[in-house]
């Protein structure tokens, strides 16, 4: 099987995603074909070799629906032959459409493939698409649906993390960020995203609060309580899956808990023959890559499953891994996810996550990936492990190697 190379990585600031976001007035066919204007432009390629674009996208309905990938790949003037694909894996869908897009060209499918991912949470709302597992209730009573913060507040309670420690790491994730923009460790992947006519809208993540300390943080109050307690009483139902656990303490809120944003990102993935072809140095090496399912109603557990499963398949140990990159949906999972792999927390999310800056559904995966591997360039490293927990108990991974 060939290798699949990691050739450029890109992304979008995040904008809140809210309707008074700086991107909320960007479309989402618009984020999405900005990010693969960037791709090309970055990189001296007939886009007439990239057989294949695929983007996550969480809620592909209105705006975002109709295979918004191929739309994108039209509408950012790539050959008329560059096919496209929408996939989702829930909150791995942007690392997932690049693991297919490599996948394609290690079968030898796919020359040059890009994945990645676009989501405008402002302008569809997560949710929107309904669904199964969540709207019939034939389907939620049998596999115990409990919403994603319950399941967080369940893993805090099990694993025996309080609210001090979960707001505790969302202040170190702030300020993680906001050292990350000061010292420009994000400057090489931002691709600014313009208006209509040209104009930037937005050049940095909007969402984060550097100023968060542990007393500001300690007077939110706990978001998923009355949901879990009252109406319509979640907790009841988590806790029939989980009996050994009394009572779940409710410790997540809107400060340790990911930030609903827009954004989007793109990874250009090739075989080695073809960026020789075009005199591109590639930047690193997909080593392995995997998802698996894991427990759906505590949902958030998978991250530390799959990690095993590609730590294996790579013939690798978690002590191969110099920096791991887990997406911070809420703190606790990290957290759990550090306890269950003995991570040190100085070799996890060192610029921070999307506590402070973000999680712009379909696209995080993509984004983190750029992130971490901008991160082993600059500091001289050389693995990556690349982590999301996913909706309806599942993971996905994928450990990088820079050359």
């Amino acid at each position: 099987m060939a290798e699949a190379y990691i050739y450029d990585a890109v992304r979008t600031p995040r904008g809140r995603g809210k309707a008074n976001g700086s991107l909320h007035e960007i479309t989402p066919i618009q984020l999405a074909t900005q990010v693969l204007q960037a791709v090309r432009d970055r990189n001296p390629i007939d886009t007439a070799d990239v057989d294949d674009v695929v983007l996550g996208c969480v809620a592909p309905i209105g705006e975002q629906g109709s295979d918004i990938a191929r739309v994108a790949v039209l509408n950012a003037d790539y050959a008329q032959t560059t096919a496209g694909v929408q996939i989702n894996r829930f909150c791995a869908s942007g690392l997932e459409a690049t693991n297919m897009a490599a996948a394609k060209v290690m079968a030898g499918e796919a020359e040059f493939a890009i994945g990645g991912g676009v989501e405008s949470m402002s302008r569809i709302p997560m949710g929107a698409d309904g669904g199964a597992w969540a709207m019939d209730p034939a389907v939620a009573h049998k596999l115990y649906f409990a919403p994603q913060g319950i399941g967080a507040d369940l893993i805090a309670t099990k694993y025996g993390f309080s609210r001090d420690d979960v707001d505790a790491y969302a202040v170190e994730s702030q300020k993680r960020a906001a050292r990350s923009w000061a010292e420009g460790r994000f400057a090489k992947s931002i691709v600014a995203v313009k208006d209509v006519i040209g104009e930037v809208v937005l050049d940095r993540d909007e969402h984060m609060r550097p100023e968060a300390d542990m007393q500001s943080l300690g007077s939110l109050k706990a978001s998923f309580t009355d949901m879990g307690e009252t109406m319509p009483g979640f907790d009841a139902i988590a806790l029939l899956k989980y009996p050994e656990v009394e009572r779940i303490n409710h410790v997540h809120h809107a400060g340790n808990s990911s930030g609903i944003v827009d954004g989007a990102a793109a990874v250009l993935v090739g075989s080695k023959a073809m960026g020789e072809k075009y005199g591109l140095k590639p930047r690193a090496r997909i080593r392995a890559m995997g998802s698996v399912g894991s427990e759906p109603t505590i949902m958030l557990t998978g991250p530390e499953f799959v990690a095993q499963k590609v730590l294996k398949r790579a013939g690798m140990t978690k002590d191969d891994i110099d920096l791991f990159e887990l997406n911070e949906a809420f703190a606790s999972v990290v957290l759990r996810y550090m306890q269950a792999l003995s991570i040190p927390h100085d070799k996890i999310n060192v610029n921070g996550g999307a506590i402070a800056m973000g999680h712009p559904l379909g696209a995080t995966g993509a984004m983190i990936l750029g992130t971490v591997l901008d991160e082993l360039e600059r500091t001289g490293k050389g693995t990556a492990l690349i982590n999301l927990c996913v909706g309806a108990g599942m993971g996905t991974g994928t450990i990088i190697e820079r050359i």
